[in-house]
């Protein structure tokens, strides 16, 4: 496999074999019996499975993962003209707006659609009217629009939205499906799924062996950003706990590990110039790059990302780019599986244990 760009964002084949088209409980697995490559540095990467991740991490280390749930956010709509389009509600903005995304389903993958225009209102189930704004500033593919719904927008979705899928993913599969053991707070367009992985009975081990886990809420939006198209706002919360926790993890020599691009850029939008988390809550516009580099992270835990994804820019901060290139040659070589129902990356420093 050979990675076809040696500055920018990584480039490499994708072959469609190496995507994962349905949860793994379907293959028959567990959740935490997908495959989990292990990288640090330069070293050997080790091949194993997601039920082992506690042996790689040491007493001390802190295990940070986002809270937020997957809402059903994709909605069957039209437009005036009668077209049929689906309607994917991204970011929950000020003044009860949504950022959102139109898509027209039978189009294929190589012909992406975006179609709108300002001052356009869209039929959607239920009586409802999705009223087109605006471009969403910086984005060709977003719009702003306001909703018009005879219900909260939560209990309006519950009934007549369904979870956000690709086309690498074949048929509609239910919420619980995108949902992580460890939800509090309904809110993300996709679900966060670094951490889907996770059991209790993994969460549970963690804790005996002495690695603590901490919260922290992140609700991300669509994740089909156009190539050189750089994340947009997310809302975020960083607890008082869990900054204490970061805050004490670090002064006493222990990692702390993200379980997600998205704690990452919550984390980060949180640290001070001198390297302190503080509690804060709010938008963040942070786009985490190599050339800004992590003050906080020390690990992280992700899936894989596709080509020339913006996230792949995040990783190669905190992995560093030969590493990063490594890894990924690695995992296309030994057949790991792709996507929000594939296999798992722990990106550890060259010294970590064992």
């Amino acid at each position: 496999m050979t990675m076809l760009a040696a500055t920018g964002v990584l480039d490499f084949e994708l072959p469609p074999e190496r995507e994962a088209h349905e949860p793994p409980e379907v293959r028959g697995l567990g959740r935490d019996d997908v495959r989990l490559l292990v990288s640090r540095g330069l070293d050997e990467p080790v091949h194993t499975r997601f039920h082992e991740l506690p042996r790689f991490l040491d007493p001390g280390d802190l295990v940070v993962v986002n809270t937020s749930g997957t809402i059903p956010a994709a909605l069957d709509a039209r437009l005036p003209d009668g077209t049929d389009v689906e309607l994917h509600l991204s970011s929950r903005m000020p003044a009860s707006l949504w950022a959102v995304e139109l898509r027209r389903p039978a189009l294929p993958a190589s012909r992406p659609w975006w179609g709108a225009a300002a001052g356009i209102s869209l039929s959607l189930p239920g009586d409802g009217q999705a009223d087109v704004l605006a471009r969403y500033p910086g984005s060709a593919r977003l719009w702003v629009a306001a909703l018009r719904l005879i219900a909260p927008v939560v209990d309006y979705l519950s009934q007549h939205g369904r979870p956000i899928r690709y086309r690498h993913v074949e048929r509609d599969w239910p919420l619980d499906a995108y949902q992580t053991v460890y939800v509090t707070e309904p809110g993300s367009a996709e679900m966060p799924s670094a951490g889907r992985a996770f059991s209790p009975e993994i969460v549970t081990a963690l804790v005996a062996r002495g690695v603590a886990v901490t919260p922290l809420l992140l609700h991300t939006g669509v994740s089909s950003l156009e190539e050189g198209e750089a994340p947009y706002a997310e809302w975020y919360r960083v607890p008082k706990d869990t900054a204490v926790r970061v805050n004490g993890t670090r002064a006493a020599g222990g990692r702390v590990v993200a379980v997600g691009t998205t704690v990452v850029r919550a984390l980060e939008s949180a640290v001070t110039p001198d390297g302190t988390v503080w509690p804060s809550e709010g938008w963040t516009e942070l786009v985490v790059t190599p050339e800004r580099g992590v003050q906080v992270v020390g690990g992280l835990l992700t899936g894989w990302h596709e080509p020339r994804a913006s996230h792949l820019l995040l990783l190669e901060a905190v992995a560093g780019r030969p590493p990063l290139e490594a890894a990924y040659r690695a995992a296309l070589d030994e057949g790991y599986l792709w996507h929000e129902f594939g296999d798992m990356h722990l990106i550890l420093p060259a010294s970590a244990s064992p």
